[in-house]
């Protein structure tokens, strides 16, 4: 059976289940007794970081109940601590006989981990203190992880949350236990401390425990970031539509519609005019449209997923077929709006719209079984919190958003600048690109319950339950030639996940890996140093090759992913001819949307 007659099958099979089946729980429709509830909850997420305890709760009391009935898990971690003990135990008596650490280490760091790289860390006694805690922090790790019986979910939550006590505990976060600070202090006269101080006093009353904002003078949306020349062309109550001035003679005659993540603003794809993949492709002779958010307040609450479908891609689509006159459209969607370019190239495919050249999706997941560290924050009790506060507010506050992303990469985002800003007193290093991730946008309560509740707990658009206009769709109804971006150390959209796309579709997959992350992985312009990326095809009718052996067969090649995808887009594009007009200009770039506060 092919996955177009599984599709079929899903259709029919989703239409029967889902007959009577429950509206997915969003707070509006909640009985008029239960507003006490959600006002309870939206309290009490005000002081637990959003956290619901329930769902932390219920994770520890799986872990520990099942760990006491596994003696011999407890056994091993007995014998296991004793073992470690001794082993530090001797590697600080030779320490102590020279007053440095003699041999090998009792442990090495993990090597992303980058705490304990300075030479300092290697003199007595601070290689004992890293020492010890480097071996306590396995010890947990190990305590936390394999305990039969435990649910995966529930194991990742302990794991995690154990891993964030002790990451706020390291010794590398303290004047006394660290030798880098320490010294700082001693040659600074304390200068470093009070600095440290100053700016801890500044950040506290300027961000009220928020995420960090950069200096707006350096990196100022329309001045020295999104500056790539370009005009508004479509406005409605949830989208501006940019067109960009072409700088070639002629352009490929399919021109090219890019549908951001609203979860941030679009610039990330129009950075400083060096790493701006929009001029890039205007400089290949393409013909570039940006969908720009809007950044939803209270009153836009009851927006939907199937708004921003409608009033979003859609319109957009109709805006550029009309404005550039050509019957086919390449739309490329990054994060989260690659899943939703995803929901409406399905969409299309099942009314026989066939505006799609192509579909180019950058870190971007159609199924959510394997969703990365985010699931650590998505449950059902979790969403039902999160749902509580949106519910009190209207959407979700850029505050607890940035909140989880923070903790996901802890040691970098949280401790390491805290360790250099606070206690070291160091300038802190901006970039354009940590301007973008400071520059938050919100989201409307009923569509991000929908998106939780639909995609990451039900996993319906990958199961053939999602609907649009009332109907059905399938992912495998989608003709159009996909290329698929994956970035090696993904923390939001696993390379992984996104490599499912071939096992959803039945249509021709181009899928690249490239070296990085979500973010920087995508903003990969030529010319710099240390990229690569793999790269193979496969048709449709193609035997299925694993994730793992993909990436084991498939060669590297050095420097950007950027020109490799621009071929493949100049192959389906037409041949050249003059730029199309302008459409009617609304303003200038970029727009007035990307700079709602």
């Amino acid at each position: 059976m092919s996955k177009r007659q599984q599709a079929a099958t899903a259709h029919e099979r989703a239409g029967s289940a889902w007959q009577g089946a429950p509206v997915p729980d969003y707070p509006e429709s909640a009985p008029e007794g239960a507003t006490l509830d959600l006002l309870l909850n939206a309290w009490l997420g005000k002081f637990t970081g959003g956290i619901s305890p329930v769902a932390l709760g219920n994770a520890y009391a799986d872990w520990l109940g099942h760990l006491a009935l596994a003696p011999s898990k407890q056994q091993t971690l007995l014998l296991e601590a004793w073992k470690k003990i001794g082993r530090w135990q001797q590697y600080a008596m030779q320490s102590a006989q020279s007053g440095a650490a003699l041999g090998q280490p009792c442990i090495a760091p993990l090597p992303q981990d980058r705490r304990f790289d300075d030479p300092a860390w290697q003199r007595w006694p601070y290689n004992l203190v890293y020492q010890g805690f480097l071996l306590q922090q396995q010890w947990w790790h190990r305590a936390t992880t394999g305990v039969r019986g435990v649910s995966p979910h529930h194991e990742d939550v302990v794991t995690f949350t154990v891993r964030q006590w002790l990451d706020m505990l390291a010794p590398s976060n303290f004047p006394l236990t660290n030798p880098v600070v320490r010294q700082a202090t001693l040659e600074s006269g304390g200068a470093n401390l009070a600095r440290g101080m100053a700016r801890a006093a500044d950040d506290w009353q300027h961000a009220a425990m928020g995420p960090y904002a950069p200096d707006a003078r350096r990196y100022n949306v329309g001045g020295n970031v999104a500056v790539t020349p370009g005009k508004v062309v479509y406005r409605n109550d949830l989208i501006e539509l940019i067109q960009y001035a072409p700088t070639t003679a002629k352009v490929h005659a399919t021109p090219v519609l890019f549908v951001p993540a609203w979860i941030m603003k679009f610039y990330i794809l129009d950075l400083s005019p060096h790493n701006s993949l929009v001029r890039y492709l205007v400089g290949q002779g393409h013909t570039v449209f940006m969908i720009s958010w809007k950044n939803p307040g209270e009153e836009d609450r009851e927006l939907s997923l199937e708004d921003y479908r409608q009033l979003g891609v859609m319109a957009a689509l109709d805006a550029v077929a009309a404005i550039a006159q050509a019957p086919q459209v390449h739309a490329v969607g990054y994060c989260l709006g690659g899943t939703l370019l995803a929901i409406a190239a399905a969409s299309m495919a099942r009314d026989g719209d066939t505006r799609l050249a192509s579909l180019t999706m950058l870190a971007s997941q159609v199924d959510f079984k394997e969703p990365g560290e985010l699931s650590l924050f998505i449950d059902e009790s979790q969403v039902s919190f999160l749902e509580a506060a949106m519910w009190k507010q209207g959407y979700l506050d850029t505050r607890q958003m940035a909140g989880a992303f923070q903790l996901l990469r802890s040691n970098d985002l949280i401790w390491s600048r805290r360790l250099n800003h606070y206690l070291l007193g160091l300038d802190e290093q901006d970039s354009d690109l940590m301007a973008w991730n400071a520059d938050a946008t919100r989201m409307p309560c009923r569509m991000h319950s929908e998106y939780l509740r639909r995609l990451f707990l039900h996993n319906d658009l990958a199961e053939g339950r999602y609907r649009t206009a009332g109907r059905h769709i399938a992912l495998p109804d989608i003709d159009a030639p996909i290329f698929a971006v994956g970035t090696l150390t993904d923390h939001v959209a696993p390379w992984r996940s996104v490599y499912k796309l071939q096992l959803l579709t039945d249509t021709d997959v181009t899928f690249l890996l490239t070296s990085g992350g979500h973010n920087a992985g995508v903003v990969s312009p030529p010319g710099q140093a240390r990229r690569s990326y793999q790269l193979a095809t496969h048709r449709h009718d193609d035997a299925y090759i694993d994730a793992d052996s993909w990436q084991r067969d498939v060669p590297h090649q050095q420097g950007s992913w950027w020109p490799a995808w621009q071929a493949w887009l100049a192959e389906r594009s037409g041949g050249r001819a003059a730029p199309p007009a302008m459409g009617g200009a609304l303003g200038d770039a970029p727009g007035s949307y990307v700079l709602q506060p």
